[in-house]
């Protein structure tokens, strides 16, 4: 930040006779020449031959009392002198000729320490003036400043009852008494701000805890009282105006809140932590004591400010002169104006992406199509891209894909979605299980099992593809990466659903065809069981899915958002949906999903296989009604003995269809009978399993 401001001139450092400092040290640097050229001062000062001892009291006293009005602002006297220790600033003593009367050496050293915290006070009104110090530190020293006038100004009365003969040394130390008390405070508070070098809120914070200290001192209470009220009027016209206009005027980077300009707000799109709305501005360790309560207020009151300038609306605060923030104290009025401000701030902002920018009604949209509210469209592109979807995930062009998107888009009823050309496709490198791992800040039970994450050897992109949603400024604030994320974690979960349902169906129509041949005690009818199974599985679960978990989940938040008094309590809300569906979703419980998605699994190998186990039992069914066409018992064994091979062919073919339909159904039950138990415990820690664990195992039960 010392960069940004400008320097102190050399010339005044220099030149000490620009400053105060040249009254203290002139003497000393008169002797040191006056030594190099091999003379004495003292044949330049007649008072000095002799020691003080030498005079009598009276004498004595006069002198005493005119060199300590000297040393009152810093001068060295005749007999009284400056001890600096080199290298330690505030390390400055007063001493008295060692010849000097007993009780006016008591006296004078009673008035030393209001000596050297003027010295230091002056000392430090002079160093925190330079630029480099900061605003806080500019606005103490002139205080200071003022305080050392009115301070000199009573040390020129002193001196004029002095010359008039009316100031003794006892008289002198009663009118010190006034000031000694404050000024040693003050010199307190100036040597542990000099000595940490503090700048900004740690200046306020030091004043304030001094003042409280010094509670049973009325008039040294009020005094630091007054200073923590100068020193903190620059620093509270920087935070005026962030919480007025939500902007940092901080040229020496002393105020509370921390701005990273690298942040930029089009990262929200991409990031995927969403640093921008956490890291653009944030709040530093050291905060003002006064402002330490409301803080986190203040700092969300000008994020909201700002977010209105980054839209290209300039939005300020009706300011009275009751809002001003000049002062504060015990009345606490600037707390009103802190709230205030936040309540304008946060009233209007979410006004702003509530109507301006419709977010129900995009958050409305995403969930027409990436939790498949209004998926018509998805029966149609599925169609059109079975055979790009079928291709490994690395092969497929996503160019064809977003193509034949927009086709479907446009052939059914989200045509009349003004929203629907924001909608793009895109396909992931990784399973579903795999992109679970990226959510962070969620918790995955079990998850030191590593077969649970295990990633497929290769994906298709019936497992790969996704959608995904052009999210604009300032909607990316609440819908940022992350929430879209997750939002395709469950569009991918029951999009591959939805294939297995269609596989299945497929499969039930190839049953539904041979109904009119005689199946009975065939393997059709025990293939047509299993399929009706599995399709009472995968229904069950997108049922499950759709109705138990989102439409109710969702119809919470909506209720929710309507109600929020800020973006944050939106941001809150519409995090608090998205993970609440994730979980009830089953995609936070890596052991169900597992088990789950072996399921899926046999059902698709067992869809797949259906076309070879039908047209196989029907050929079977033809070659016995051909063996049972020839007429008498004769006959077909004549037909029989004339054909073995088609009867070996007949049997083998049998025998394998059978056997490939009992290993499915097999492996189906077992698989159902290993999710029951789990399902079972899992239920009475989530209740929300309840429905899926009944229909689930009512389906073991068919079996």
């Amino acid at each position: 930040m010392e960069s940004s401001c400008s320097s102190t001139p050399r010339w005044n450092l220099d030149r000490p006779f620009l400053t105060g400092r040249f009254h203290q040290e002139i003497k000393g640097i008169s002797r040191f020449v006056a030594d190099a050229k091999g003379f004495s001062l003292d044949s330049f000062s007649s008072g000095l031959e002799n020691p003080i001892g030498c005079y009598d009291a009276a004498v004595q006293e006069l002198i005493v009392i005119d060199d300590l009005l000297f040393a009152l602002v810093g001068i060295e006297g005749r007999y009284i002198s400056i001890k600096r220790v080199h290298g330690k600033v505030d390390a400055i003593t007063f001493q008295v000729d060692a010849s000097m009367d007993l009780a006016l050496q008591e006296l004078a050293k009673r008035i030393f320490p209001l000596c050297e915290s003027f010295l230091l006070i002056d000392q430090f009104v002079e160093s925190r003036s330079q630029f480099k110090n900061g605003l806080v530190n500019h606005a103490f020293a002139a205080a200071l400043r003022a305080l050392l006038l009115d301070y000199q100004a009573m040390v020129a009365q002193l001196e004029h009852q002095f010359r008039l003969g009316r100031l003794s040394i006892q008289g002198l130390w009663f009118y010190c008494q006034p000031m000694m008390g404050s000024m040693q405070a003050l010199s307190i508070v100036i040597r542990k701000a000099s000595a940490n070098n503090y700048a900004g809120s740690a200046v306020l914070n030091l004043l304030q805890s001094q003042a409280k200290a010094m509670a049973g001192d009325n008039a040294v209470r009020s005094l630091l009282e007054k200073m923590t009220q100068s020193a903190s009027n620059a620093y509270l016209s920087i935070l005026e105006r962030w919480i007025y206009e939500g902007a940092i005027d901080d040229p020496y980077g002393e105020f509370f809140i921390a701005e990273n300009k690298s942040l930029q707000k089009e990262s929200l799109t991409q990031d995927y932590d969403a640093k921008y709305w956490r890291q653009r501005y944030s709040l530093k360790e050291e905060v003002p004591s006064f402002l330490a309560n409301i803080a986190g207020t203040i700092l969300t009151t000008g994020k909201y400010l700002n977010v209105m300038r980054e839209c290209g609306y300039t939005v300020q605060l009706p300011v009275s002169e009751n809002s001003k923030l000049m002062t504060f104290g015990s009345n606490h009025q600037y707390l009103e104006c802190v709230k205030a401000a936040y309540e304008f701030a946060s009233g209007e902002l979410l006004s702003l992406i509530k109507e301006k920018y419709d977010l129900i009604g995009k958050l409305r949209s995403i969930k027409h199509y990436l939790l498949l509210d209004q998926g018509d469209f998805l029966v149609p592109f599925m169609d059109i891209a079975r055979e790009e979807l079928l291709k490994k995930h690395d092969e497929i062009s996503v160019e064809k894909l977003q193509s034949l998107l927009d086709l479907a888009l446009r052939t059914t009823a989200a045509a009349a979605d003004p929203c629907h050309e924001d909608l793009t496709c895109c396909v992931e490198r990784s399973s579903v299980l795999k992109g679970l791992s990226r959510l962070k800040d969620l918790e995955i039970r079990n998850v030191s099992d590593s077969n649970d994450l295990e990633e497929p050897m290769s994906i298709t992109g019936l497992e790969a593809f996704s959608l995904s949603y052009k999210i604009q400024w300032p909607l990316s604030i609440v819908i940022s990466r992350k929430a879209l994320t997750k939002y395709q974690l469950i569009f991918r979960f029951l999009f591959h659903c939805k294939h297995v349902e269609r596989q299945l169906c497929g499969a039930w129509q190839m049953h539904q065809g041979v109904r009119a041949l005689n199946t009975r005690g065939t393997a059709i009818s025990r293939s047509s069981l299993l399929c009706r199974s599995m399709l009472r599985f995968i229904n069950s679960l997108l049922h499950y899915l759709t109705f138990e978990v989102l439409e109710p989940n969702w119809h919470v938040m909506h209720g929710r958002l309507q109600a929020a008094k800020s973006i944050d309590e939106v941001i809150q809300h519409h995090d608090f949906f998205l993970d609440k569906c994730l979980r009830e979703c089953l995609l936070l419980l890596p052991e169900l999903i597992k088990k789950v998605e072996k399921l899926k699994s046999l059902c698709l190998q067992y869809a797949a296989a259906t076309q070879w186990l039908i047209s196989s039992s029907v050929d079977i069914l033809k070659l016995e009604e051909q063996s049972d066409g020839s007429v008498g018992s004769e006959n077909s064994k004549q037909w029989k003995s004339r054909n073995p091979s088609q009867v070996q062919k007949v049997m083998t073919r049998n025998s394998a269809v059978t056997d490939s339909i009992l290993k499915f159904e097999r492996e189906f039950n077992a698989e159902l009978q290993n999710l029951r138990p789990i399902l079972s415990s899992s239920s009475q820690a989530e209740p929300y399993l309840t429905h899926l664990a009944q229909w689930i195992l009512g389906v073991g039960n068919d079996q």
